[in-house]
């Protein structure tokens, strides 16, 4: 008996070994680890913000004020050090931080926390951290969250100028804001780009005095990158959009001379499309101005018999509309006569089509 109690024991002496072989980890080889490596990246604007972290687990033990004790340094993750990394100059809670890679710290507390970038990003853990190298220090309040057996970083609250990022472990939650002045660095990066072989193209041009247009920046700079894509070849597309910022320049006479140029070289789509614009915009009549200019254009056109069809229903006259409609729908491209089929259907049965 005493025999086989003593194989036993050495069995399970044995058993014990190789598990814990199993689960060993190694610093010096590549073998699979228990805090998993994770990387999450995100751009915001034209800016990436990119996290390096390894991801320990729960597993069972008390984290906040015993794994990770409250008032010490923490290395927010496992392994090597946690990181993160700006491509551009960005401000964290309010405070300015150079664009770089930065070794993320944390110091918890029950009810406020210490985030910390550090210029060394490339030790082990925080036990060589040494605060002489903080490039900064923000605090954030820790929020209660949602049980997480693995530490993670996510980030949410994506607009174009910020995002939230937030380290999520056990049932804790320490979020900080990232913010990025997109607008400047678009107009920086524009500049460098327009000295490449973009600057020969009017398009290159037009896309960069589009941006500064729709975000409702720096218009006077918009007006100089339309007037060199002008330069480079006069389409259509960028004198209206010149004559746009014009208009938001409150430049009126300048807008309207621009726009009557862009009008003049219209191809029938072009015309076509700006009528519908207009019409969105509520300006009927000035929509059916242009809608008659497209029909002395090109009056076998069949989106030309479309916007016959749209004049003709504003005089009430729905025959005449479906008429218009039918020469539309046999001339119509393959990929286009289901759509005016549609308008066929809701003429006969006397829907307005211009609403």
């Amino acid at each position: 008996m005493r025999k086989y109690l003593a194989v036993a024991a050495l069995l399970a002496a044995s058993c014990s070994f190789l598990v814990t072989r199993v689960q060993a980890q190694s610093a010096m080889l590549d073998i699979p680890r228990d805090s998993q490596h994770a990387r999450v990246l995100q751009r915001v604007g034209i800016t990436d913000i990119v996290i390096n972290y390894h991801r320990p687990l729960v597993k069972g033990r008390k984290i906040w004020g015993n794994i990770v004790p409250y008032g010490q340094v923490w290395r927010a993750g496992a392994n090597e050090n946690t990181t993160v990394e700006f491509s551009d100059p960005v401000t964290v809670e309010g405070k300015a931080l150079a664009k770089g890679i930065y070794g993320l710290h944390m110091i918890p507390a029950e009810n406020e926390w210490t985030i910390i970038f550090s210029k060394t990003a490339f030790a082990w853990g925080s036990f060589t951290y040494n605060q002489s190298e903080d490039a900064l220090r923000v605090t954030v309040k820790p929020q209660a969250a949602d049980m997480k057996e693995a530490l993670s970083y996510d980030i949410d609250d994506v607009t174009p100028t910020s995002a939230v990022v937030t380290m999520r472990w056990e049932k804790v939650a320490v979020p900080f804001k990232v913010e990025v002045n997109t607008n400047e660095l678009v107009v920086e990066s524009l500049h460098r780009q327009l000295r490449g072989l973009a600057q020969y193209t009017w398009d290159g041009w037009d896309d960069a005095a589009t941006y500064l247009f729709a975000n409702k920046y720096n218009l006077e700079e918009a007006l100089k990158f339309e007037d060199r894509s002008i330069q480079v070849e006069e389409r259509y597309d960028n004198l209206m959009n010149k004559s746009r910022i014009l208009d938001a320049l409150n430049r009126k006479d300048d807008a309207t001379a621009a726009r009557n140029k862009a009008l003049s070289i219209a191809s029938v789509t072009q015309l076509h499309d700006y009528g519908r614009q207009l019409q969105q915009q509520g300006k009927q009549e000035q929509a059916f101005e242009i809608f008659r200019a497209n029909i002395k254009k090109d009056p076998n056109h069949w989106l030309v018999r479309t916007e016959a069809a749209r004049i003709a229903v504003a005089k009430g006259d729905y025959d005449g509309a479906v008429k218009e409609m039918k020469r539309a729908l046999a001339a119509a491209p393959d990929q286009a006569k289901s759509t005016v089929e549609g308008f066929i259907k809701r003429l006969e049965a006397k829907q307005d089509i211009n609403k």
